[in-house]
C-alpha cells in the first residue's frame, strides 16, 4: 500500500485510521481518497439524532456549578455553558469579542478580552498557545492556523505576570483577577470517547475546578 502497488480496502483504511487515531473529518478524506464514499456524518447538533447527545452535554454543565464549564467546537467557538460562566464573561471589556460566534481563544488572549484580567499571562497563554499548535498538527486542521497566527500577534506583557504559584508541575493554573479577588483554576477536559458523528468527535468540554479554597468559597458566594 505504502509503495502504491497495492490498494487498500475501505475496512482496511478505516482499520488504520483508527490505529492511528485520526480524526473522524479526515478519515472521511481518506476514504474518498481510496475512491470510497464516506461513513461518518456530520449533523447540526440541533438534530433529533443528537438529542441524547445535548442532553449528556446538559447534565455534564450543570453538574459543575457552581464552577464554570463550557463545551467548544473544533474552532475554539462557544457551542454552550453553564450560568456560572456569565461572572467570568462580564470582565470582557469588548463587546464585540461577545458576538457569536464567540471564539473562547481569541476571548482569553485579546487585549480587550480577559488578558488583562489574567494574572499569570505569560504562562497561560504559552499554554493556549501549545495547544492549538499541537491540535493543528494532530488534525491536520489547517483552518486553525489563521487563528494560531492571529493569537500569536497578541502582546504578552513579561513585566506585568504575577509569580507563578508553584502547583509542583501538577498543572498550568489559570488565574484571574475578578472583583471577588484573584481566582485560581485548573482545567479538565472531557470528549465523547465512542462518537461516530464528526459533530459530536469534535466537541471539547472545558470545565474549571478551584484551585485553591478562596476561589471555592468565592465561586460559592457568588449569587445565583
Amino acid at each position: 500500500m505504502e509503495s502504491g502497488r497495492a490498494t487498500p480496502s475501505r475496512d482496511m483504511l478505516l482499520r488504520l485510521a483508527e490505529h492511528l487515531g485520526v480524526p473522524l473529518r479526515e478519515r472521511n478524506t481518506w476514504l474518498l481518497a481510496a475512491g470510497y464514499a464516506p461513513v461518518f456524518e456530520e449533523r447540526k447538533l440541533d438534530s433529533p439524532a443528537l438529542h441524547e447527545a445535548r442532553q449528556a452535554i446538559e447534565v455534564l454543565l450543570k453538574s459543575t456549578e457552581p464552577f464554570p464549564a463550557l463545551v467548544v467546537d473544533r474552532g475554539w467557538n462557544l457551542v454552550a455553558a453553564n450560568a456560572a460562566l456569565q461572572p467570568l464573561m462580564s470582565l470582557v471589556a469588548d463587546s464585540a469579542l461577545l458576538q457569536p460566534p464567540i471564539n473562547v481563544m481569541r476571548l482569553s488572549l485579546h487585549p480587550g478580552g480577559l488578558a488583562s484580567r489574567v494574572a499569570n499571562l505569560p504562562e497561560w497563554r504559552g499554554h493556549l498557545l501549545d495547544r492549538l499548535f499541537r491540535q493543528v498538527n494532530l488534525t491536520n486542521d489547517r483552518t486553525l492556523l489563521p487563528l494560531l497566527e492571529e493569537l500569536r500577534s497578541y502582546p504578552s506583557a513579561e513585566s506585568d505576570a504575577a509569580p507563578q504559584t508553584d502547583h509542583g508541575s501538577i498543572f498550568v493554573p489559570f488565574q484571574l483577577r475578578t472583583d471577588q479577588g484573584l481566582l485560581s483554576f485548573f482545567s479538565t477536559t472531557t470528549v465523547f470517547g465512542t462518537a461516530v458523528d464528526i459533530t459530536l468527535a469534535e466537541l471539547t468540554l472545558e470545565s474549571f475546578f478551584p484551585a485553591n479554597p478562596e476561589t471555592a468559597a468565592a465561586l460559592r458566594a457568588l449569587p445565583g
